[in-house]
């Protein structure tokens, strides 16, 4: 299957359920409810061999999250309308990408992160080429993956890590030489379970 807009615009139409890095960790210590908000970019763009997802590779001098693959986003400002302008704002930021330049398809259910976030994610459909201007502050590299690949639950694996002392299960979705896993990986394979069957 090689999804088109109307595919995303039918699967985000479809309920989905909110998601938790404690999915896969039922004992784990949760820090209690989310308190800080966040706001993610999943850019979609059209290429010639389908549509593709933009994420980014983070700095590996970043002392949160170093060196991980992510989308585009961050902890809401006080500025922000809603958590789409955060979204925006910050791909914006970390990869030049124009606000003008993105319609917005609406956004995937809620993730909490062990780390106490509650992440909104947006999607977007970015409408016009676009001039990659990676803010190496923050970001290492911005690449494209096939939605297609995202989008089957096959391609998802199951992992485990011992982080803080205790094991960690997660997904991961690996795609070349990158390495999607944690929170990226679940937000990808909600987005998955909502698209499939359409």
């Amino acid at each position: 299957m090689i999804p088109q807009q109307a595919d995303i615009l039918r699967a985000l139409a479809r309920p989905g359920g909110a998601s938790s890095d404690f999915d896969l960790n039922p004992g784990a210590e949760s820090p209690g409810p989310a308190k800080k908000e966040a706001g993610v970019l999943v850019p979609l763009i059209e290429r010639a061999s389908g549509v593709h997802v933009v994420l980014t590779k983070r700095a590996a001098h970043l002392s949160s999250h170093p060196g991980q693959i992510a989308f585009p986003g961050g902890k809401r400002d006080v500025g922000d309308v809603d958590i789409s302008a955060t979204a925006l704002r910050e791909a914006h930021e970390e990869t030049g990408l124009n606000p003008s330049l993105v319609q917005i398809l609406g956004q995937l259910p809620a993730h909490e992160t062990v780390t106490g976030f509650n992440v909104i994610p947006t999607i977007g459909w970015i409408n016009a080429p676009w001039v990659v201007r990676a803010d190496p502050g923050e970001v290492a590299e911005v690449f494209e993956v096939p939605l297609s690949h995202v989008v089957m639950a096959q391609n998802f694996q199951i992992q485990s890590r011992i982080w803080r002392g205790q094991k960690r299960s997660y997904y991961c979705v690996p795609y070349g030489p990158y390495y999607i896993w944690g929170a990226t990986a679940r937000i990808l394979r909600g987005l998955a379970d909502q698209m499939s069957p359409l």
